[in-house]
């Protein structure tokens, strides 16, 4: 899978900072500082946004392997990161998800990915870890909410739509869309790992007008293909929430959920 934007990602990437629920990421890094060498494994990497989240908080000998199926992401990545002794790059496609280089790594992570994932990919990549005994961070799964403190009559509409374009194959099948986490969550129990979710929503406020005029004009294409509502309806939509963005109190959340799943024992 390919074709997210880099200019996307830079935009998202402060919101997605700091929407990180913490007490994961705090979790995380008790978990790693218990082993020797401990080694991440980034997959569908991007620029490098879950290194530079985590970075600050993981043991400064971590050993990273970063992986993405996009050439140009990827050399952005590396571009982003600089030469780094305990850091490289390799190109992956995730469909391959059996052949994930697993060797020694001790935590998979992943942001902003498996709501584009079906549930046999997930089912498939959570069988592969869990035989090699490795954990999971997965940040920031969208989780269906879609909410603004002004309201409009489209609104719900609107949400439902774009749940339900969500779950459109996105390169690995039919996508579990908002049901990711939960997903996730019942596979790992299953394998036996004790697993923590925790909440991440997107807030987005007057400072945040480019991304979220960005979120806005990405949602266009897919309420068009659902259809649910029409052109002249969508148009309407889409220029009252664009003229409330500067709008002093004026907000949008949108829903994400972490997950930890690590190994009992």
């Amino acid at each position: 899978m390919s074709g997210f934007d880099k200019d996307w990602l830079a935009l998202r990437e402060p919101v997605d900072q700091r929407a990180r629920a913490m007490p994961l990421v705090d979790e995380l890094a008790r978990h790693l500082g218990t082993v020797a060498q401990a080694s991440l494994l980034d997959i569908g990497c991007g620029t490098g946004s879950t290194w530079r989240s985590l970075i600050p908080h993981v043991p400064t000998d971590t050993r990273w392997m970063l992986l993405d199926y996009d050439p140009v992401l990827l050399g952005e990545a590396e571009r982003r990161i600089g030469e780094r002794g305990n850091v490289s790059f390799r190109q992956f496609d995730l469909n391959e998800v059996q052949s994930l280089p697993l060797s020694d790594v001790t935590v998979v992570t992943a942001s902003a990915l498996f709501d584009l994932c079906s549930a046999d990919f997930c089912q498939r990549f959570a069988e592969t870890i869990a035989r090699n005994g490795t954990g999971l961070y997965a940040a920031l799964n969208y989780d269906g909410v879609m909410q603004w403190s002004v309201p409009h009559e489209f609104d719900g509409q609107v949400a439902a739509d774009f749940n339900r374009h969500q779950r459109f194959d996105k390169g690995f099948g039919p996508a579990l869309g908002p049901d990711a986490t939960d997903h996730l969550r019942h596979a790992f129990e299953t394998l036996g790992y004790s697993v923590s979710v925790g909440s991440s929503p997107w807030l987005m406020g007057p400072d945040d007008a480019a991304l979220q005029a960005a979120f806005l004009d990405g949602l266009e294409k897919p309420l068009t293909e659902i259809g649910s509502l029409t052109k002249q309806d969508i148009r309407s939509w889409m220029d009252f929430r664009l003229e409330r963005i500067g709008e002093a109190g004026s907000s949008c959340v949108v829903g994400h959920a972490d997950i930890l799943a690590l190994p009992r024992g």
